[in-house]
């Protein structure tokens, strides 16, 4: 909301950074011992990272003035398949309630953790009784005011949406491809204000932009 921006710099430097929007400086918001593919900060200024190569999720209070007080929030740092782990974690998402949506990408599969709780339930994935979405390596994911579900199905060049009742591709429908409507390996995306939706597509070195647009219904006489 500040407008301040967080950075992964684990790479040579081990370290999460945040950038102060009031300041144009930049200071260190966690110590890391491996990349963060995706940073999500709740509502409690609480930062969290997932760590593809450890196979969890830690997080940190942004709150506290320690910066080495790291927990882990999803995952056992082993790869696995079980509802309490993970495999190659990437996009994550803290929701109001403070539960958190993690994208298992080598699982295939969105796990939910409940807040608090180190053991997952499958909400999108092969694991569900009634599986509706077969998932490639999905890596993005977020979540609207209705709990819909939104991932990026990464083999599949496509982003689609979950819910209890639902399933529907919204963009990629067609295929791989460079034309405007198709993708080649998205990897993450987000939402503006006016519900457009903004997608990082690799392969095609660019970003795109889905504009919203809201239905309507004509009234009958």
């Amino acid at each position: 909301m500040n407008g301040n921006i967080f950075v992964d710099d684990d790479y040579e430097n081990g370290r999460v950074l945040k950038w102060e929007a009031n300041t144009n400086e930049f200071i260190i918001a966690m110590h890391v011992n491996s990349s963060c593919y995706s940073l999500f900060v709740d509502n409690n200024d609480t930062l969290y990272c997932s760590m593809r190569e450890e196979h969890m999720v830690v997080k940190r209070s942004l709150n506290d003035p320690d910066i080495t007080s790291i927990t882990v929030a999803a995952g056992t740092g082993f790869r696995g398949s079980a509802s309490n782990e993970l495999s190659s974690p990437i996009g994550i998402f803290v929701d109001i309630n403070f539960d958190l949506y993690v994208v298992d990408s080598e699982n295939s599969r969105v796990q939910l953790f409940p807040s608090g709780e180190s053991t997952g339930i499958t909400v999108v994935g092969l694991n569900l009784l009634n599986p509706t979405i077969n998932l490639e390596l999905p890596t993005g994911i977020a979540l609207d005011a209705e709990k819909n579900v939104f991932n990026i199905d990464h083999v599949n060049h496509r982003i689609v949406l979950f819910n209890s009742n639902l399933f529907q591709c919204l963009v990629g429908c067609h295929g791989e491809g460079s034309e405007s409507n198709r993708l080649s390996e998205p990897f993450s995306f987000s939402f503006d204000r006016s519900r457009n939706l903004f997608v990082v597509d690799q392969i095609n070195h660019r970003i795109q932009k889905f504009e919203y647009l809201e239905k309507s219904c004509g009234k009958l006489k």
